[in-house]
């Protein structure tokens, strides 16, 4: 097939671009292999052509209405494998009870939890009673640890488990089953071990049955006494992985077909749990793929006398070539790029001789875009520049595809290295790994993995998602005044009270029942805080799985500890923004008419609108390549986003990176920047129109610079660009204007032609700039459309 016919693994993955994932596939389909093995081939009608594919699967789904509570996407590894083996087990046990009633479904599920935890506890105390005891004696140490893993720990858990959720169901109404599936999300972390060695103990046992005739035997003897010959101990193994991602199934069941709203808000936090937790499996399942995948480069790389593990995940390897300031001559070598270093390497048949580490922490990256226009092979470059001025690397490419995606690997491994927000709120944060589970100061959700799970703060201690780090309060316990200043706390009979509450933005709860201090808190917590139903308490610490809370009684501006669920949360009321006065904000507006504004503008014109059909949300519209363009914008968390990667506190964040940065960063066949607001002046946008052509504007004097399609930057020597060179503009037109060059330029920028149509002799006033350009910058030349000499 030919490269433009296939996909990219995140065009798949953050489901970026799935017409082509379709494409590719259809395309195999038809191959012969396919067709020998009597697949029928797809589509078998043809595809419609101005389907407007820019709204993606989150335009899609809200269009087919599916439930928020619906699991789009689950837990599918091992499925073949496992899922059939653990449906017959819990089956048997199902044939048993009598038929719900179709009116009490509710009833159902509980009876469901409470039947196949049961059934499953049985399960784990056979592997325990009928292949572990008899085994002992046959396998070697380390052959009994690979292939039992942690089982006795599992047996020991669901055993209490079950337990507990028995005397919930049968003794207490169940009104305290939510409560249990949350103090057991920490206990049963330890799937993640199980899980990420299951296949490894599976193989082991292959093995040990390939080899040894005694213990092949004596395997049969055992699954006979436990279950008949029915299930082998290979067939056993991968029914815990298959457990423990089936409880948030079965707590979603239930909420489903919860009515009383406490209960349905209390379910909901142990369905939350139970999703974290099925998460955090998977993702310390990836992690050991990935530790044994770092293995290997370290076992690759000759004289590398340190672990890689430091160096936090790969993103990726390969070749590439690479010149300094002191060596003129590209160099080919292998790199492999971690979060925090790049590992450069020659290549020594099939290993590899380390030359250089590189600290990224130390750099920044830069694209060098006249590299591209050379179009053969090893001409796409870009700059690793170091932050404080020493020597600068360039980087060159084999094809224009693989520099994007380097580039891409570099920003990601930069963006967490540095992530935005890590200084907020007074705190410092950096990646860390984390030897005990750790949950998210923000979110409570725990920090995913088994290195570099997440982002340390080195003054309080804090832990945090990546994407959480814009929502933290600030650092440390202490109150910050009006300017940042420190404000003690005042003690009036052993309760805090503040000399002057500023509020933080931390949540608000609403108090549904009275606390007067019994139960009383543990004395590690505090003093307990007086409430009464109407009172807000202001929620200082609060951990999902705790009996007490931290909060403030804005009433009556007390501190201490309550119970929990003595508060619910107040109902969020956002505050109005309005975006009136903005040149981009068109108010509601639907599709049609937003293309009927847009159609005869400049492409990249663009408007920000509400979405009719949904109050409070918002959609751009654009004029891309001819056609009017639609993109939905996400809210989640009070953040607005339209790739999942970068979120914004409001519009104007949102539409001020993206007049910078292209929308393909979520769209990867919309390659345009926000750049004309639809209410601008028609007259000032059609006379760019005129003169620029297709899609690269041509911007007024002094704004910015770009370089536009029939001019190209030509550098008067191989130097790199952030050396002092001097600028030169080509053109076809060859209509020159001389301007001196400002002395605040640390550029020697000496000169600039000025290309315009007709030529311009007078625009002295476009120098001194505005900004003093450091040596490591870009600049690109303008192309000038008319020039006031008063305005210019």
């Amino acid at each position: 097939m030919k490269k433009s016919e296939l996909f990219e693994a995140f065009d798949l993955f953050d489901v970026r671009d799935f017409g082509k994932v379709i494409e590719t596939l259809s395309k195999l389909s038809r191959t012969p292999i396919a067709l020998g093995t009597g697949i029928r081939p797809f589509p078998t009608e043809e595809s419609v052509d101005d389907e407007d594919i820019y709204k993606g699967l989150p335009d899609l789904i809200d269009e087919t209405g599916v439930e928020e509570d619906e699991e789009l996407y689950d837990c599918v590894y091992g499925e073949d494998e496992g899922g059939e083996v653990y449906e017959d087990l819990m089956k048997d046990e199902a044939a048993q009870q009598p038929k719900c009633p179709e009116n009490d479904i509710r009833s159902c599920c509980l009876a469901e939890i409470k039947q196949t935890e049961e059934k499953y506890t049985e399960t784990l105390e056979s592997i325990e009673k009928f292949f572990m005891v008899p085994l002992k004696r046959f396998l070697s140490a380390s052959e009994f640890d690979t292939v039992f893993i942690n089982i006795p720990d599992l047996v020991k858990i669901h055993r209490n488990l079950t337990q507990d959720i028995n005397d919930s169901i049968v003794n207490k109404n169940d009104q305290n089953l939510y409560q249990i599936f949350i103090n057991y999300k920490e206990r049963l972390v330890i799937y993640g071990q199980y899980c990420s060695q299951v296949e490894i103990a599976i193989s082991c046992l292959d093995n040990i049955s390939k080899t040894k005739e005694d213990v092949k035997l004596k395997l049969e003897e055992c699954s006979k006494r436990a279950n008949n010959g029915k299930f082998t101990l290979r067939d056993l193994l991968v029914v815990p992985m298959q457990r423990v991602l089936k409880y948030h199934l079965l707590l979603q069941e239930l909420v489903k077909h919860t009515t009383d709203a406490m209960e349905k808000a209390n379910l909901r936090l142990a369905l939350d749990a139970m999703k974290d937790l099925a998460q955090y499996v998977n993702e310390v399942k990836r992690d050991n793929e990935t530790l044994r995948e770092i293995r290997q480069f370290q076992l690759s790389i000759e004289n590398l006398n340190h672990s890689l593990l430091q160096y936090g995940r790969p993103q990726g390897d390969g070749e590439i070539r690479i010149t300094t300031l002191d060596k003129r001559a590209r160099q080919d070598r292998h790199i492999f790029l971690f979060d925090l270093a790049v590992i450069v390497c020659k290549r020594r048949g099939d290993n590899y001789e380390m030359k250089e580490i590189i600290d990224l922490q130390k750099y920044k990256i830069t694209n060098n875009p006249t590299t591209d226009k050379e179009n053969k092979k090893w001409s796409y470059g870009f700059y690793l520049i170091h932050i404080q001025g020493e020597n600068g690397l360039e980087v060159y490419c084999k094809t224009k595809d693989l520099k994007k995606k380097w580039l891409e690997q570099f920003q990601m491994a930069l963006s967490n290295i540095r992530p935005d927000y890590a200084d907020t709120s007074f705190h410092e944060f950096k990646m860390h790994t984390f030897s005990r589970v750790t949950s998210c100061k923000v979110c409570q959700m725990l920090l995913r993995g088994t290195f570099y799970q997440g982002y340390l703060c080195s003054k309080c201690g804090a832990g945090a998602h990546k994407e959480c780090l814009g929502r933290l309060d600030n650092c440390g316990r202490a109150n910050l005044g009006e300017h940042g200043n420190v404000k003690h706390e005042k003690r009036t009979n052993g309760i805090r009270r503040s000399s002057r509450h500023v509020d933080p933005g931390l949540p608000k709860m609403q108090v549904i029942r009275n606390y007067n201090g019994i139960p009383q808190p543990s004395a590690q917590d505090g003093p307990p805080l007086h409430i009464q139903v109407g009172d807000t308490i202001e929620l200082i610490r609060g951990d999902a799985h705790s009996l007490f809370w931290q909060g403030r009684n804005l009433t009556t501006g007390e501190l201490g500890f309550f119970p929990s669920d003595a508060v619910k949360p107040c109902p969020c009321v956002p505050k109005p923004v309005d975006y009136s006065s903005q040149l981009w904000f068109a108010g509601a507006m639907e599709r049609l008419q937003a293309e009927s504004e847009l159609i005869n503008r400049v492409n990249s014109t663009y408007l920000v609108r509400h979405r009719t059909k949904e109050s409070g949300e918002y959609a751009i519209s654009i004029k891309y390549n001819n056609e009017v363009k639609h993109i939905k914008i996400l809210t989640r968390d009070g953040f607005f986003h339209i790739a999942e990667n970068r979120k914004f506190k409001n519009l104007m964040e949102l539409v001020e990176y993206y007049k910078h940065h292209s929308l393909k960063e979520g769209f990867r066949s919309l390659d345009t920047t926000l750049q004309f607001p639809y209410k601008e002046l028609e007259n000032s946008v059609g006379q760019r129109s005129n003169r620029t052509g297709g899609n690269a504007p041509s911007l007024f004097c002094g704004f910015s610079f770009v370089t536009p399609p029939d001019y190209s930057f030509v550098p008067p020597s191989s130097t790199p660009f952030w050396s002092e060179s001097e600028i030169i503009l080509c053109s076809p037109e060859s209509h020159l204007a001389s301007c001196s060059a400002s002395p605040n330029l640390s550029v020697n920028a000496a000169r600039l032609g000025m290309l315009t149509d007709p030529p311009i002799n007078n625009c002295s006033s476009f120098f001194p700039f505005s900004k003093t350009i450091a040596a490591h910058d870009v600049l690109f030349p303008c192309k000038i459309d008319y020039c006031n000499a008063d305005k210019c």
